[in-house]
């Protein structure tokens, strides 16, 4: 089978697709042939280097994460992800992928392939995020950080869904689609400073950054998390954060099983979630996929077909 591959950390140039054997499945697993994958900025990550210490130094090592396809020991559509922890010869750029049976879920039946690839890590990213790490009440102020990319625009959604008044920090050229969303106030971000903005009972931040100015624009028994946390000064600012106890900046790592899928699936079926898909690339563009992925510009997911 077509596998995304790579035989040394670097930049896009390092993917190449090779001819690898199909894998089988074992107990507890399902094999699953790969209709779309998505391309997420953790791809990019992994790529680089800068998770050697989890991924080693063994190559080849594979990309991609979230997927959607057939089941082939049932035939059904699902979708999922690879586990983000460790280091896979082959990920979801494939053209099969094994991943545990815990991890999958039948895929909404209103969604395409792209666009169901396109909705499982940063749909239930976003919900793990506002529900569980947060636990959004209606009637909440929520403030929203990087509305307009993968994992805030859902965020956006959902956080309207589940009853809250939604403020959207993005940029100028996104205000009008960050309103589309359903956001109750959209700021461009280049226009203010964390002092400027009026404080809220929940912050989801996706950009890593400034960490500590934004907690303080939290009301007294406000929550916040951050999604966005690959950097050393993001990772300093989170431990800084813990003295102020419920009121510090947490975070998770997604890796979503069949029931956090199922209830995203919910939300699809009601219509209060849609994926938004950017360009989607054929397998063997993988290297364009993720050049695209640092370009500006792009709105929504970067999806790949084998």
């Amino acid at each position: 089978m077509a596998a995304a591959q790579f035989q040394r950390y670097g930049g896009p140039e390092v993917l190449e697709l090779t001819t690898v054997p199909r894998p089988s499945a074992g107990p507890g697993e399902v094999l699953v042939k790969v209709e779309a994958a998505a391309v997420n900025h953790h791809d990019a990550v992994v790529r680089s280097g800068t998770l050697k210490i989890v991924t080693g130094r063994r190559f080849p090592l594979g990309v991609g994460l979230d997927f959607a396809g057939t089941d082939m020991s049932t035939g059904t559509p699902v979708w999922g992800m690879v586990s983000p922890k460790s280091g896979h010869v082959t990920g979801s750029a494939a053209e099969y992928v094994v991943v545990p049976a815990d991890r999958v879920a039948r895929m909404p039946a209103s969604l395409t392939w792209t666009d169901a690839a396109a909705l499982v890590t940063s749909g239930t990213t976003a919900l793990t995020a506002l529900r569980d790490v947060t636990r959004v009440r209606p009637g909440e102020r929520v403030l929203i950080r990087g509305a307009a990319g993968t994992v805030g625009m859902v965020a956006v959604q959902l956080a309207v869904a589940l009853g809250a008044h939604v403020a959207a920090l993005a940029g100028a050229r996104d205000l009008d689609f960050v309103t589309s969303l359903g956001a109750h106030e959209v700021i461009d971000y280049r226009t203010v400073t964390p002092a400027d903005l009026e404080p809220s009972d929940v912050i989801v931040d996706t950009t890593g950054t400034d960490l500590l100015a934004y907690r303080r624009r939290l009301t007294c028994g406000g929550r916040m998390v951050t999604v966005n946390f690959g950097s050393a000064k993001a990772m300093t600012a989170i431990a800084a954060s813990t003295v102020f106890g419920e009121q510090r900046v947490r975070t998770f790592s997604s890796y979503p099983d069949t029931r956090l899928l199922d209830d995203l699936a919910g939300h699809v079926a009601t219509g209060s979630v849609w994926p938004v898909v950017d360009t989607i690339f054929p397998l063997h563009r993988i290297t364009d996929a993720h050049r695209a992925l640092t370009e500006p510009g792009h709105r929504g997911k970067l999806v790949l077909v084998p």
